[in-house]
C-alpha cells in the first residue's frame, strides 16, 4: 500500500526561571508567517538528519540566544491533527528549570523579540502552547515529591528561606515550614555555609548551598518527599 504521509516533527521546550520568588516561563516573538507578532515557546521544525536533542538545542540558541545544559523530554503532543494550521505537525517537548540571571536573552532568526513571561499571566498562545505549558508546570510539581529541585533555580549560597518560597511558590500553597525545614535537611543534599546573610537591620540569615553530589545521586535515583501544608 502507498504512503503519501506528510507529517511534520518540531520541538517545543518550556524553560521555566524562579527569580524574586516568582515562576516565569520563556516566550519568543515570532518575526514572520502567519503567527508573526504573536509569543510561543520557543521551538520548531526538526531538520533531516537531526536528532531531537539537536534540534531543541538549536532552537533554543537560534531563537532565545541560550544554551541549556540539561532539558527533559516531557510529552508528545499530535491528538489534535490541526494543532498548526499550516502543517500537521508532532511537537515533541522538552523542560527544563534555569535561573534567569545566569542566561543573557538574544532574540534572532524566527524570533523578533524574547521575555520572560510569569507564569500566572501567561496569554492565550498559538498551536497548543499553553496546554504544553499547563502540561510542564504539573510535571514539575510532581517532581518535587521525588526528586530534589533548585539547584538550577537558586544561587549558589541562599538563605533557607529562598528555598521554602522556591516550593511554596511551584506548589502554588503554603507549606508547613518546621516539617519542611526537617524532611529537606533530612536528605543531606543542602549544607550550611560558614557565612550569613546580612538583611537591613534584621538578624543575618544563614546561608545554605547544595551538596552536588548528594543533589545528583538524589536527582538520578529519585526520593519520597511528603510536603506538608500549612
Amino acid at each position: 500500500m502507498q504512503n503519501n504521509q506528510n507529517i511534520k516533527v518540531a520541538v517545543d521546550a518550556v524553560v521555566f526561571g524562579y527569580h524574586n520568588n516568582a515562576l516565569y516561563v520563556l516566550l519568543v516573538q515570532q518575526k514572520y508567517g502567519v503567527y508573526k507578532d504573536q509569543w510561543v515557546l520557543p521551538g520548531g521544525l526538526v531538520h533531516n538528519g537531526e536528532t531531537l536533542t539537536n534540534a531543541v538545542h538549536r532552537e533554543l540558541q537560534e531563537e532565545a540566544g541560550i544554551n541549556i545544559n540539561y532539558l527533559e523530554q516531557l510529552y508528545t503532543f499530535g491528538d489534535d491533527v490541526e494543532r498548526d494550521k499550516r502543517n500537521q505537525v508532532i511537537s515533541v517537548s522538552y523542560f527544563a528549570l534555569v535561573n534567569p540571571d545566569n542566561l543573557k536573552l538574544s532574540a534572532a532568526t524566527d524570533a523578533q523579540d524574547v521575555k520572560w513571561q510569569n507564569i500566572n499571566n501567561i496569554p492565550k498562545l498559538p498551536f497548543d502552547h499553553n496546554l504544553i505549558i499547563d502540561t510542564a508546570f504539573k510535571r514539575i510539581k510532581a517532581k518535587l515529591h521525588y526528586q530534589p529541585i533548585g539547584f538550577d533555580l537558586l544561587p549558589k549560597k541562599f538563605p533557607f528561606s529562598d528555598l521554602e518560597h522556591l516550593y511554596a511558590t511551584i506548589l502554588e500553597q503554603e507549606i508547613d515550614r518546621r516539617n519542611f525545614r526537617k524532611k529537606i535537611l533530612s536528605f543531606g543534599f543542602i549544607k550550611k555555609c560558614n557565612e550569613k546573610q546580612k538583611n537591613g537591620s534584621g538578624r543575618p540569615a544563614q546561608l545554605y548551598t547544595f551538596d552536588p553530589n548528594k543533589y545528583k545521586a538524589l536527582e538520578k535515583n529519585g526520593m519520597h518527599f511528603e510536603i506538608k501544608f500549612a
